[in-house]
């Protein structure tokens, strides 16, 4: 059986997208599934003794309990916190799809889902024309969107979610909810259900960092990764 791969993005920065791949590495984690968290590209990294390390990609290893280097989690670690192509630049370093796509291929092989964790936004530069978009796009993943719960994210997650629609699977997405707890929360979400085109997996509520119904999030996975593996 091939491995399933999940893309998730959000419709900002500090969305929670790490938050929500650490729950869902978790939840396949309970089930038996043999799961590895990725995180291709960082930007904001700490220097330590052992080399430049993101929170994110140290999150996402310590929900896996794998035991791989930490170079094969973060391929690309950059210090200066802008976007990955201008962090690039100032490392004086490109970003090499062909790269990740082998690294990728080696995580596939070796675990039975992949939930890779973007930079940014969906529409992120990786390079000169190069985009998140783009290399996910062309790579077939699934996405899911994460929705961080505060003013103006309505716009921001239609216009994601179109974005998405144009150019790879919309998966689904998640509501975060960001603190403070946004005026109206049940409101807005209500109307995300009702515009997005694919179904809301589950919500963070604030300050936790597991989802409200985990059966139900678990349930919107599995048959993901059904659908994936089963795929012609």
């Amino acid at each position: 059986m091939s491995a399933t791969t999940l893309f998730i993005t959000g419709t900002d920065t500090g969305v929670g997208k790490t938050t929500v791949a650490c729950a869902l590495i978790r939840l396949a984690r309970q089930q038996g599934i043999r799961v590895c968290g990725w995180k291709p590209v960082a930007t904001g990294c700490e220097r330590t003794p052992d080399g430049l390390r993101h929170a994110d990609a140290l999150a996402l290893q310590r929900a896996a309990g794998t035991n791989e280097p930490y170079e094969r989690i973060n391929p690309y670690a950059f210090e200066p916190a802008v976007a990955p192509h201008l962090a690039a630049q100032v490392d004086r370093c490109n970003i090499r799809l062909i790269e990740l796509n082998r690294i990728h291929a080696g995580l596939a092989h070796d675990y039975g889902l992949v939930i890779v964790e973007g930079a940014g936004g969906w529409m992120v530069p990786l390079g000169r024309h190069e985009t998140v978009a783009g290399w996910v796009a062309q790579q077939g993943w699934p996405v899911l969107v994460v929705v961080g719960m505060r003013l103006g994210c309505l716009n921001h997650a239609l216009l994601s979610t179109e974005s998405v629609t144009r150019r790879a699977r919309l998966a689904g997405w998640m509501a975060n909810a960001l603190s403070p707890e946004m005026p109206l929360l049940a409101e807005n979400l209500a109307v995300l259900r009702q515009r997005i085109p694919a179904p809301c997996w589950g919500v963070v509520p604030s300050g936790a960092e597991t989802v409200s119904e985990p059966t139900a999030v678990w349930d919107a996975l599995r048959k993901l990764m059904h659908r994936v593996t089963v795929r012609p």
